[in-house]
């Protein structure tokens, strides 16, 4: 029995690139799939961005009209709520960033509940429990947007699925009605999948997975065959050889000759 052939064009979920290079943003925003734009202090710092609020500035113009988040550094919530503030003036499309903790593991839902109640649009991000969802949801003004980041491939890497928590996680969000969730840290392709299956409404994909959305639907023994082909020409362009040892012939009863 053959599996269904899956599609890009099937698919509810937004795909939100995640990244902190201009030049593949640039790119990536040609394309017609990417809905949005996410980064972190990470994707920064692997980048070699320097000025943050440069960077920023320059990513917004790429963006366009689509949702982009940029996070706060601070781990002191009044420090937070003020570098929140100046990023949301950046862009009408801009979401801030705001972790679900500090570096101690305190709440942040009072800095949360200060700036939603203020209008200010949230990404809250690194959740990895139903129970972090209950409390940001708890945090967040029911009509004004904001994104509920589960961290969902550090979920998997830890052996467990995350599929459940992020179906709990949406019937939380149904209090919040202009709040969506965001499968965010897919480690492969078919995550994309798990996610809009689940009903999340918005996965973060990296370059080096939407490099690899040309495979979605291909023919898996087309595919194989390429993969043997890779094989023998990666040996050859090696040059690797086996000496032949000379072996014995067997005899219809098991023997040598």
């Amino acid at each position: 029995m053959s599996e269904p052939t899956p599609t890009i064009e099937g698919l509810s979920i937004e795909l939100f690139a995640d990244g902190a290079d201009l030049q593949a943003l640039r790119r990536l925003a040609e394309l017609p799939y990417i809905a949005g734009f996410t980064t972190n202090p990470t994707h920064m710092r692997k980048a070699g961005i320097v000025n943050y609020e440069v960077f920023a500035r320059d990513a917004v113009e790429i963006a366009g009209d689509r949702p982009i988040s940029f996070e706060v550094f601070a781990d002191d919530f009044q420090e937070m709520i003020v570098q929140a503030r100046t990023i949301a003036t950046w862009g009408p499309n801009v979401f801030v960033k705001i972790p679900v903790t500090d570096t101690t593991g305190r709440s942040t839902a009072e800095a949360m509940r200060y700036l939603s109640s203020d209008g200010v649009q949230l990404n809250v991000t690194a959740l990895l429990t139903v129970s972090q969802t209950e409390d940001v949801v708890a945090a967040l003004e029911p009509e004004v947007p904001s994104f509920v980041s589960i961290f969902a491939g550090r979920v998997a890497d830890t052996g467990r699925d995350p599929v459940p928590i992020v179906r709990a996680g949406l019937e939380v969000m149904a209090a919040v009605p202009a709040s969506r969730m965001i499968w965010a840290s897919p480690r492969e392709l078919l995550n994309i999948f798990h996610a809009d299956e689940a009903g999340c409404h918005v996965i973060t994909v990296t370059s080096d997975l939407l490099g690899k959305l040309h495979l979605v639907g291909k023919d898996l023994t087309e595919f194989s065959l390429e993969t043997v082909k890779m094989f023998y020409d990666d040996a050859s362009a090696a040059g690797f050889k086996i000496a032949p040892l000379e072996i014995p012939a067997r005899t219809p009863t098991g023997g040598t000759t």
